[in-house]
C-alpha cells in the first residue's frame, strides 16, 4: 500500500458523499422499468424510444441512461441515429424484475423504506433507537409492528428478502454439511427462498417456515407454491408461542434485529426444543473480531440502529450468545460473501 501522501484524500471524500448520488440512480432506473424495457426490447434503444415507453421527459431520461452508463449499468453504441443503449450483462442478471436473481424488490425497499429512515441517523446515533416514529408516524417500541405496518410494505420486506436469499442462500447453507439433518426450522423465514434453496441442496430434508400468521399467509398467497411439499409452514410468534422440536433450527438474520437479552430468551428456547445431537445455524454478517470492518457490515449495523433493536456482532459475541444458551461445538465459516454461518450443537 502507498503511503498516505499517495491518497488523494478530497476525491475519497467526494467519492463518499456521492454515494448517495449512485444508489440513487441505480434506484431510479430500477423503479422506471429502465432494464425491464431494454430486456423486453431485444435490442438496443434510444432515449426518445425509451422515455416514451415509460412516459418520461427525453431530457430527465437522457440524463438518467447516460448516468447509468457511467455505472457500467448501461453500454451505449454512438450510431448514424445516435446514442442507442442496452443493458450490459450486470443489469440483465440483478436488475431486471424477471431474472431469478434478480435484485429489484430489495432495492425498491431500500429506495422507499430504508433511505426515509437514514435521514434520521443523526438522531438514531443521539437517542440510540430505531426512527420509524419519525420517518413514518408509527411507534418504534415494536420494530416489527414498524416494517410489517401495512400489506404492502410487508410484501415489499419480503420480497426484498427472496431476492437476497436468492443470490446469497446457497453460499450460507453450504458453509457446512447440513446433509445429517432432516427435519429443519426456518425462524423468521418469510418469504421462503432460503427454505427452497435449502431443500434444493439437501433434497432429503423438508423445512418448515416459523413466522407471524399475516407473514405465513401472504408466504402461502404469493411466495411458495403448494407444489413445493418439502416446504410447511408454522404460524407462531417465536418469542411468545412454543417452538417445535427440530433437529436444525436457521436463524438468518434474525439476532441481528435484537439485543442480547432478546437473543439469549430466543437461543434458550430453540436450545430447549432442538434435538440432541441437533443444531443451529446462525446466518448473518460477521464483524472482524476488532470490529475494523467489512464496511459492509458496519454499514448494516448502522442500519439495525435506524430500523430496528439490534447491532450485527462478531463470531466470538455470537459464539458467547450461543454457549450461553448451552449449545456447545461452535464453528464459524466466512464466505467471503455478504453473509457468514455459524453452527452451533446441541
Amino acid at each position: 500500500m502507498g503511503s498516505t501522501e499517495d491518497l488523494d484524500y478530497p476525491q475519497i471524500i467526494l467519492q463518499y458523499s456521492n454515494g448517495f448520488l449512485i444508489s440513487k440512480v441505480m434506484f431510479t432506473a430500477c423503479e422506471l422499468g429502465v432494464f425491464d424495457l431494454l430486456l423486453e426490447s431485444g435490442k438496443p434503444l434510444s432515449s426518445d424510444a425509451i422515455a416514451a415507453g415509460l412516459g418520461a421527459s427525453t431530457m430527465g431520461m437522457r440524463r438518467l441512461l447516460d448516468a447509468c452508463v457511467g455505472l457500467k449499468l448501461l453500454a451505449v453504441e454512438m450510431t448514424q441515429e445516435g446514442a442507442l443503449y442496452r443493458n450490459t450483462e450486470i443489469s440483465n442478471v440483478y436488475l431486471t424484475k424477471s431474472s431469478p436473481k434478480s435484485q429489484y424488490h430489495i432495492m425498491m425497499y431500500y429506495s422507499n423504506t430504508v433511505y426515509l429512515c437514514w435521514q434520521y441517523l443523526a438522531d438514531a446515533v443521539r437517542e440510540g433507537r430505531n426512527q420509524y416514529e419519525r420517518a413514518f408516524g408509527v411507534t418504534s417500541k415494536d420494530p416489527f409492528g414498524a416494517m410489517y405496518r401495512s400489506d404492502e410494505e410487508m410484501l415489499k420486506f419480503m420480497a426484498g428478502q427472496n431476492s437476497v436469499w436468492s443470490i446469497c442462500g446457497r453460499d450460507v447453507l453450504s458453509a457446512f454439511d447440513l446433509s445429517p439433518f432432516t427435519k429443519i426450522y426456518d425462524l423468521g423465514g418469510g418469504g421462503g427462498a432460503l427454505a427452497r434453496e435449502c431443500v434444493s441442496l439437501y433434497p432429503n430434508s423438508t423445512v418448515t417456515i416459523y413466522d407471524l400468521p399475516k407473514v405465513v399467509q401472504v408466504a402461502k398467497e404469493q411466495l411458495v407454491s403448494p407444489e413445493e411439499h418439502q416446504i410447511t409452514f408454522h404460524e407462531g410468534d417465536f418469542f411468545n408461542d412454543s417452538i417445535p422440536e427440530a433437529e436444525l433450527y436457521i436463524l438468518s438474520k434474525i439476532l441481528h434485529d435484537w439485543d442480547d437479552d432478546k437473543c439469549k430468551q430466543l437461543l434458550e428456547k430453540v436450545y430447549k426444543a432442538c434435538k440432541p445431537g441437533g443444531g443451529v445455524l446462525l446466518v448473518e454478517s460477521l464483524l472482524n473480531e476488532d470490529k475494523s470492518g467489512p464496511v459492509e457490515t458496519q454499514l448494516y449495523s448502522m442500519n439495525m440502529l435506524v430500523q430496528t433493536e439490534g447491532i450485527e456482532r462478531t463470531a466470538a459475541e455470537y459464539s458467547k450468545l450461543l454457549e450461553a444458551a448451552g449449545f456447545g461445538v461452535i464453528q464459524v465459516k466466512r464466505t467471503g460473501k455478504l453473509y457468514d454461518a455459524v453452527l452451533g450443537r446441541k
